[in-house]
């Protein structure tokens, strides 16, 4: 039996919804408060012999690989060992979720592996390298932090990693995937993508193993500093730098210290304030903030710059932190000081004491819009009000928003009821009616699908791609008929990303309904008018077509498109007498 249907058939999941939910049973369904957004009456309803759930508030759906995906955010290999280790299910030690990508990942890890020594080689070992280790000790960085961290470097050359890689007989195609190397536009030929930086290894935080990397420039060059592109076994906006090393401090502590740079974990890291983690200079992602969460940080406190630009990225923390219900305070660094600065000017006692006199979130979204003054008007307390409770509004822990929602009209003297008023209105309803609508011999022909994989295999012998072409389920069932060619049973983590949110969603509650056993007979007449929909949906367009040329005094063009008309009316006369 293959790993996932042994995990579907022994793991429930009522049980592992009932982690983040409350669930009751209401027939033959189980409903509570969905875990996916704030609500107040239960629309999360979940079908045990389905093993399916979907939200009939925010439309969030699927099976319990997909429940565990969006709540731990874990990829579906990932989902799958969760559940696995849960249930005590054992995966083979070779087990390969697909072969092709976890070779080519493996390549890629040991590459990194003989890279970072290469790097750390130069450091130590070449004279161009010991110019790069005066830099670092000068800049107050210890030889124990360089170990620690396992901080290399990288030759100002154009070809000095690719042929350390040319004598172990490694193409630079490979090097190219791998991120280490890049191709010359104008001539044939690749180089260096990192040269003359200090490299900063990057590690994931759960297996520990290189992955990518990043680089500082020793010679002025733009950019100041370089990270690797995403690879196979790398997206810079699903991990923080340095975690590896932080998040034992970071769970014994339950807060983390989020900066946005290398040198500002170095500088930290050293100092003793080892609850830290940077978000590897880019965007700060809901991922992120997800995986601080997973590693036990209840709190995050961002430590950005003092400029604009840092408040900017930590109204963009405190925006995704109340996304994610992670408690969340903002530090305020002096101006055009950064956490490196601050800590070298300073030290680690006084920014100590900037992190336990951290503001909460929805103070500093107060103070941001107002910029530190009162506001001039009614009229932009208003706008400022807001803002602020637009924020407020996405946190999904009913009990922690109504909290912040009372303090905050307190800090700004606005009555409580107006600000409950504005934040109760329900955007969802917008959603709720753009929900697809699927024919009913669509939507009965999927939930026969999802409930047999034995009638799916033998339905999809005959149902051609000019059946469905032109449903509201076209993209479904493309996927599907790739699927069943190739004998696999339909999986909700498989078709999640090939989907839109809206068809995905519609699709999970239309499979929570009720329904007769699902039969072969059954299936064939929900095809049998699906083509029959079709093929009056093609004449429609043809007689279109015809108006059209009419029209355009194109009469020479008319005759082929009553042919085909013809056809397509004799054809819906032998489907009609077959019925």
């Amino acid at each position: 039996m293959e790993l996932i249907d042994q995990i579907r058939q022994t793991a429930n999941i009522i049980e592992i919804a009932s982690q983040y939910t409350n669930l009751i049973k209401r027939g033959k369904k189980s409903v509570g408060l969905c875990p996916f957004h704030s609500e107040k009456t239960p629309s999360f309803t979940l079908d045990e012999d389905k093993q399916l759930y979907h939200c009939f508030g925010c439309g969030a759906g699927g099976d319990i690989f997909t429940l565990v995906m969006e709540k731990e955010n874990l990829s579906f290999p990932e989902a799958l060992r969760y559940l696995a280790d849960k249930y005590n299910i054992k995966i083979p030690d070779k087990q390969k979720f697909s072969p092709q990508l976890q070779s080519l990942k493996e390549k890629i890890n040991r590459t990194n592996e003989q890279t970072l020594a290469f790097y750390k080689k130069n450091l130590f070992n070449t004279t161009e390298g010991k110019k790069a280790l005066l830099y670092l000790q000068k800049r107050g960085i210890k030889d124990s932090t360089i170990q620690q961290l396992k901080i290399g470097y990288a030759m100002n050359s154009w070809d000095s990693l690719l042929n350390f890689f040319r004598k172990k007989g490694i193409p630079p195609e490979f090097l190219e995937k791998a991120g280490l190397v890049l191709r010359r536009k104008s001539k044939e030929g690749f180089y260096d993508r990192f040269r003359g930086r200090i490299i900063f290894p990057i590690f994931d935080a759960r297996s520990s193993k290189v992955v990518a990397f990043g680089g500082r420039t020793l010679f002025d060059e733009d950019p100041k500093y370089l990270n690797s592109p995403d690879t196979p076994v790398y997206s810079k906006g699903n991990l923080l730098y340095g975690l590896n090393f932080s998040k034992a401090a970071i769970q014994e502590k339950g807060e983390m210290i989020l900066v946005e740079g290398y040198t500002d974990f170095l500088a930290l890291f050293q100092a003793g304030i080892e609850n830290v983690s940077a978000s590897l200079g880019t965007s700060l992602t809901a991922q992120q903030i997800n995986l601080a969460r997973r590693r036990s940080a209840a709190k995050i406190i961002t430590g950005y710059d003092g400029d604009i630009a840092g408040r900017k990225a930590a109204y963009r923390a405190v925006s995704l932190c109340f996304e994610q219900g992670v408690e969340v305070a903002v530090m305020s660094l002096p101006q055009n000081l950064d956490p490196d600065s601050f800590i070298d000017k300073y030290g680690p006692e006084k920014f100590n004491h900037l992190a336990l006199n951290s503001v909460p979130g929805y103070i500093f979204l107060i103070n941001y819009h107002t910029k530190g003054k009162e506001p001039s008007s009614p009229e932009e307390k208003s706008r400022i009000a807001k803002e602020v409770f637009n924020e407020i509004k996405k946190i999904p822990d009913a009990i922690v928003k109504s909290e912040y929602l009372r303090k905050t009209s307190e800090y700004l003297s606005i009555d409580e009821k107006e600000l409950l008023a504005y934040i109760s209105q329900k955007p969802g309803a917008a959603k709720r009616e753009a929900r697809i609508k699927f024919l009913p011999a669509e939507k009965r022909l999927l939930q026969i699908i999802f409930d047999s994989h034995e009638v799916g295999s033998q339905i999809f012998k005959e149902i051609k791609p000019e059946d469905y072409q032109g449903l509201m389920s076209e993209p479904v069932f493309a996927i599907f008929t790739d699927l069943f060619n190739n004998d696999k049973k339909p999986s909700f983590p498989e078709i999640k990303n090939k989907l839109s949110q809206a068809l995905f969603s519609s699709l999970s509650e239309i499979l929570l309904e009720p329904g007769p056993a699902p039969t072969l007979a059954e299936a064939q007449d929900c095809l049998l008018s699906l083509r029959q929909y079709a093929l009056t949906q093609k004449r429609i367009q043809l007689k279109y077509k015809i108006s059209n040329l009419k029209k355009t005094g194109e009469s020479d063009k008319i005759p082929p498109l009553l042919n085909q008309i013809q056809k397509i009316t004799e054809y819906l006369y032998e489907l009609s007498q077959s019925n």
